[in-house]
């Protein structure tokens, strides 16, 4: 008897769940778009360099100085770390002897080196004569690109100084965007304001 009396039981607790589960799963699924953690900035606040480097400029209070370590003989080259976005600016100098075709055609190099991963590259004159500083800023487009903003500036005689943006990231520039174009001012202004001792 007990045997018969567990089948109604078993049976509408079978129909029971069944039922639930046509139920719950009649509501279409539909995936979050694929997002990107929010960034924030800090405000723009400058100082100037103050240091015995061949060069001076207004520079962000949020950026770090440091020497290029991987060019330990190289004492006029520096990094400005950007440490809250894991970004670096590598400024490298050299003095001129007669010799500002050749690091004309080097910088023209490093940017090339770039093509292959880039989408565009955008070049602008700079032209300061009141600061004797001429030059070309190469903003290079790409999701894959590893260096999104380079640009060399000289007096033409005496002064050549280089500069190339890096993130200690992988290269998804569409996701740095706010942050490229945020560090991008900074690096315009320290044109801006660049001097030659």
């Amino acid at each position: 008897m007990i045997k018969y009396r567990l089948f109604p039981f078993r049976f509408a607790l079978i129909v029971t769940l069944i039922s639930l589960f046509t139920i719950a799963c009649q509501q279409n699924y539909v995936p979050k778009p694929r997002g990107f953690f929010r960034i924030d900035t800090p405000a723009k606040a400058y100082r100037d360099l103050d240091s015995t480097l061949p060069y001076t400029f207004s520079l962000p209070v949020y950026c770090k100085i440091s020497s290029d370590k991987n060019s330990p003989d190289e004492k006029y080259w520096i990094n400005l770390e950007f440490t809250r976005f894991k970004g670096m600016l590598h400024l490298s100098y050299k003095p001129l002897n007669g010799n500002l075709k050749k690091y004309l055609d080097d910088s023209h190099t490093l940017v090339s080196k770039h093509i292959s991963k880039a989408t565009a590259i955008e070049e602008s004159e700079i032209n300061n004569p009141s600061h004797k500083v001429y030059g070309t800023i190469y903003k290079i487009q790409g999701a894959e690109a590893a260096s999104v903003y380079q640009f060399y500036v000289t007096d033409s005689t005496h002064h050549f100084l280089r500069g190339a943006l890096y993130f200690n990231a992988l290269p998804n520039n569409d996701s740095l965007v706010p942050v490229i174009d945020f560090v991008s001012k900074d690096i315009d202004h320290l044109i801006e304001t660049l001097k030659w001792k």
